[in-house]
């Protein structure tokens, strides 16, 4: 029996993109014979690994793990809805938010590299997400992470599997729960106007900017004066603190009671929110979108060339 050493098993993955274990398996069960070891890989798991690697996850689910003061949100993506609905990749999402609140790992890679065997595949998370691509055919990939610990308590809420809150808070339990729906329904970007990201706000002046001098245009072009540089700088910042007031938390209306704000719904409630996280499935990533027209044209034109 040939020794099976960890280059050869590294030199096999590297090939297949199959996970560790898997490869492992092969080359014993081909007596360390590397083509043998690949074809036997290629029976059992096809190119599918390999060739799912390089698509598009833009699907995906949200899950959420807390366990006392320590918790976490997690986003894994996929190719198709219809993966998201798959036992196998539901148990992997979770057991990754587990992972996070328990280890805290620094980024994407940590994570995949912590301990976790499921489905005859490990011994590590990453093993598991690269065994399940084999095994299922779609792409799959831990986007981003969020892990909370200290002496807060945490609420979370999931809508379905494509949106997920968690909110750091201390008070009652019930107010910071209705808090998080309210984050997933109105999606606020910062807690106060003052948190509002830099970037955010000279976007928002510059849209103002171009609506100004897009109505001043319309004047002039109206026979009438244009407004002065002081009106159009007041309509400018106003715009700007109305969307300071749209995006934080504490300045919207409370989803359940627009009469109040979430900052006085939380000070009847005698509770205070630190920060929260909400995540959306596929956000910022550009989706692959079919043209079957397209598709069918290039097939025929393809025919009629061969």
């Amino acid at each position: 029996m040939a020794a099976i050493t960890a280059s050869m098993v590294a030199e096999l993955r590297a090939k297949t993109d199959a996970p560790m274990m898997e490869c492992k398996k092969a080359l014993t069960e081909a007596d360390g014979d590397m083509a043998k070891a690949e074809e036997l890989l290629r029976v059992k798991l096809g190119t599918k690994a390999g060739k799912a690697a390089s698509r598009v996850t833009a699907e995906g689910v949200v899950a959420a793990s807390i366990q006392g003061s320590t918790g976490a949100l997690v986003e894994v993506n996929c190719e198709t809805d219809f993966v998201t609905k798959n036992d196998s990749f539901l148990a992997l999402a979770n057991a990754a938010a587990q992972l996070v609140a328990q280890h805290n790992p620094a980024d994407v890679a940590a994570l995949g590299a912590l301990p976790y065997t499921q489905d005859s595949f490990g011994p590590t998370l990453e093993d598991v997400r690269k065994g399940l691509i084999g095994k299922i055919g779609e792409n799959m990939s831990f986007r981003r992470f969020k892990q909370y610990s200290g002496s807060s308590k945490l609420a979370s809420y999931l809508h379905g599997t494509r949106i997920g809150v968690i909110v750091e808070f201390e008070g009652d339990e019930t107010a910071a729960k209705d808090v998080a729906m309210h984050v997933a329904a109105m999606k606020p970007v910062a807690l106060t106007s003052a948190d509002v990201p830099a970037e955010f706000i000279e976007r928002e002046r510059s849209v103002a900017t171009a609506k100004a001098d897009e109505a001043n245009k319309e004047l002039v072009a109206a026979g009438k004066p244009a407004q002065s540089a002081e009106i159009v700088a007041k309509r400018i910042d106003g715009a700007v603190q109305k969307y300071l007031k749209e995006v934080s938390l504490f300045n919207q209306p409370f989803v359940k009671n627009d009469k109040q704000t979430v900052e006085q719904m939380l000070k009847a409630a005698n509770t205070s929110v630190k920060s929260f996280t909400l995540f959306v499935v596929g956000e910022g990533i550009e989706k692959k979108v079919d043209d079957f027209a397209a598709e069918v044209a290039a097939q025929v034109a393809a025919a009629k060339g061969a």
